[in-house]
């Protein structure tokens, strides 16, 4: 497996790292080496954590190329014919908000936590994430999807300090008990391993527009 890898920043970086450390064929598409549809075509999946705006770019070159992309890309919204699209084009992309494989666990967790009000009184939720001043979004892609996975009305608080990678806290309070679910980043190497991972599967999908959660969900629900 040849990887495209589209950007080399803070996650980028960690990705590029675990390619050198085991030895994975890759190249790097910056600013200072733009992708081709001729040097794409060379190469066997496309890594990207570029910015949703810069990403948007190079969607339709991707598109053309057909090779299969995982992006943790954020900050954007899919147009809703995309992944119809990608069936037409019998192409392959995952994406995901989070490429932590850890918070395909917390996941689960909270799918439990949603139908608490089945069986407890007067729940009221609460959720506050916390990153680095240099993320622009808020709330993070990552609360967003907490609070889909959640589907009730949840409050949700932002800070940005400093370098923190990133926390995630949710809280179930009732009069009497509280419970809380936290996932806190200590190494983008997490992101870097998830999307390593999704590399890994992607060729084993059908065509279309996969969210990363639901790959990994069938890998921790196999043989159940």
């Amino acid at each position: 497996m040849k990887i495209a890898l589209l950007g080399k920043g803070k996650t980028g970086g960690r990705v590029l790292e675990l390619l050198v450390q085991n030895n994975i064929p890759h190249t790097v598409f910056d600013s200072k080496n733009h992708p081709t549809l001729e040097l794409l075509k060379a190469h066997d999946v496309v890594i990207s954590f570029l910015s949703g705006d810069v990403f948007k770019e190079y969607m339709t070159l991707l598109l053309e190329s057909k090779i299969p992309v995982v992006t943790g890309s954020t900050g954007m919204e899919w147009p809703s014919d995309f992944d119809k699209k990608l069936k037409v084009l019998g192409s392959k992309w995952i994406y995901a908000t989070n490429f932590s494989l850890g918070m395909n666990l917390v996941h689960q967790m909270i799918l439990i936590m949603k139908e608490a009000d089945s069986i407890i009184n007067n729940v009221q939720y609460s959720m506050n994430e916390v990153h680095h001043t240099k993320k622009l979004d808020a709330p993070s892609g990552t609360a967003l999807s907490w609070k889909k996975w959640l589907d009730h009305d949840v409050n949700i608080t932002s800070e940005r300090i400093g370098d923190v990678i990133g926390i995630h806290e949710l809280k179930l309070k009732t009069p009497v008990e509280e419970i809380t679910i936290k996932h806190e980043a200590l190494d983008r190497k997490i992101f870097a391993e998830g999307a390593l991972f999704a590399a890994n599967k992607i060729t084993t999908l059908t065509p279309g527009l996969h969210l990363f959660q639901d790959v990994v969900q069938k890998e921790l629900l196999k043989g159940r």
